[in-house]
């Protein structure tokens, strides 16, 4: 028998078995379970800092972002981090949870339904029989004659909706298009949007899913960018939907209006103990009294804001909670191995389209949340707000940057980077104001360090992330690998 089929050097064999485990021990001790509260506790000291330094109104208003955006990079994480699919079409995911803060919490404009409602009822039952129609047919027929039968429908149902639709769309813009144009909401509270919003987003991820997810990655990346501009080319031209680029102002809110807070005698009586000494320096009862009303304004900005950030706290650590569940979860397991190795997740009868579909859905579903979320803070929804940079690119900076696959990991990373993103355009004003204090106001170069001020935040965003790749190329908190 050969040498090398069979070996009986002892102490090969034994060195063989000492060095093996070496790779998993030295990875464990990288892993260090410090790590992320390390990580976090640094965080928090960068939140107070700006708020020692600025103001505690911007560090609680970056706070508020900052859940909002670790909320939508743990729904790309459970994409890209579960199932390596690579959405890049979050930016509409977003969109259609602001939608649906405007379609739940919005009162419903009466004049305008009574105008076009039965138009748009109408046209809703013609689309639903085309799809009917089109399904029914393509479970019965076969060959050339299936296609030729789906096409008559179509063109058949298009020449009957557009009339129907157009006329109902006309009727409904027209009534009061400065204040209204729209047919306006449900009128329920809009906490209810924020289910909502995951329940639209999930929807058009299976209509997505369904065409795209057997297309190879780099064919879905720009199969959901391109459905992505479509999504957003809808919110803006659509007025009847919700006002397109007019905007919908003036949503309501789940947390008191400031100007209600100054008014109640219980905020009054907290804010006046609170600073009870500051009070008792005052000079004269008309200084005192002033001085108390900018406190007022001051503290109900703050509460209002720390309202928001308890109950995005809430619902960040409910998702974050079922995430981890079912990352740890057979199922979690199981769509690693898919993401890992495909066709060995197949031999073994695993349907990956299926799967990929599921934490699609699952995924976007967070993301339209999050979406809801962040209108319902603003208070107001604006299509045209919605870029691929802001909410496509600077999210996927968010999980590469805090960890693919891990979960903490995407929230550290929505943190990080939407801080990053706030505090470098004034840092950036700052450096570039020590750079010309001395400099002629009238010279190219002045002018050009004040041109590019602005878009710092570019610059910094892009160093953060070479620097990252560089020194942790899998993140800050990478994701744990377990050996059994």
């Amino acid at each position: 028998m050969s040498d090398t089929s069979l070996n009986t050097d002892p102490e090969k064999t034994e060195a063989e078995k000492t060095s093996a485990p070496l790779p998993t021990v030295v990875e464990q001790k990288r892993q260090s379970p410090w790590r992320a509260p390390f990580v976090f506790a640094l965080m928090a000291l960068a939140l107070i800092a700006v708020g020692m330094g600025q103001s505690w109104s911007v560090a609680l208003a970056i706070l508020n972002m900052s859940l909002v955006s670790a909320l939508m990079a743990m729904g790309l994480n459970l994409q890209w981090g579960y199932a390596g699919l690579f959405n890049a079409g979050v930016m509409a995911f977003t969109a259609l949870g602001g939608l649906a803060a405007v379609v739940v919490s919005h009162e419903p404009v009466w004049d305008a339904l009574h105008a076009g409602g039965r138009g748009l009822a109408l046209s809703a039952v013609i689309v639903f029989a085309i799809i009917a129609t089109t399904a029914f047919i393509s479970t019965q027929m076969k060959g050339r004659l299936r296609s030729f039968a789906i096409f008559v429908v179509v063109v058949a149902g298009y020449l009957v909706l557009r009339p129907v639709f157009g006329g109902a769309v006309n009727a409904v813009e027209a009534v009061d298009p400065a204040r209204t144009g729209f047919i306006g909401g449900l009128g329920l509270p809009i906490m209810a949007s924020w289910l909502v919003g995951g329940l639209f987003a999930a929807a058009v991820a299976w209509l997505i899913g369904k065409v795209a997810l057997g297309l190879r990655s780099d064919y879905l990346a720009i199969a959901t960018l391109g459905i992505s501009e479509i999504v957003i080319a809808v919110l803006k031209n659509e007025d009847w939907l919700a006002r397109g680029v007019k905007n919908v102002t003036g949503l309501k809110r789940p947390v008191p209006y400031e100007v209600d807070l100054q008014q109640a005698s219980w905020f009054v009586d907290l804010v006046s103990r609170f600073n009870a000494d500051a009070l008792a320096n005052a000079a004269d009862a008309a200084a005192r009294e002033a001085m108390l009303r900018q406190m007022m304004i001051e503290a109900s900005s703050a509460f209002v804001k720390i309202a928001y950030a308890g109950l995005f706290t809430v619902v960040l650590l409910i998702i974050l909670a079922l995430c981890v569940r079912a990352l740890n979860s057979p199922w979690g397991r199981m769509m690693r191995a898919i993401r890992d190795n495909e066709e060995a997740a197949a031999a073994m009868g695993k349907d990956i389209k299926a799967r990929h579909l599921q934490v699609f859905v699952l995924g976007s579903a967070i993301i339209g949340i999050a979406g809801a979320m962040m209108t319902t803070l603003d208070g107001q929804f604006t299509p045209g707000t919605y870029n691929p940079l802001r909410f496509t690119f600077l999210v996927w900076v968010m999980v590469i940057v805090g960890g693919s696959g891990n979960n903490l990991g995407a929230v550290i990373g929505g943190f990080l980077i939407w801080f990053i993103w706030v505090e470098a355009e004034p840092a950036g004003r700052y450096i570039v104001e020590l750079m010309s204090a001395n400099m002629d106001p009238d010279s190219p170069l002045y002018r050009h360090l004040q041109d590019i001020a602005a878009p710092f935040r570019l610059f910094v965003m892009g160093l953060v992330l070479l620097i990252v790749l560089r020194f942790s190329p899998r993140g800050l908190l990478p994701e744990k690998v377990r050996h059994s």
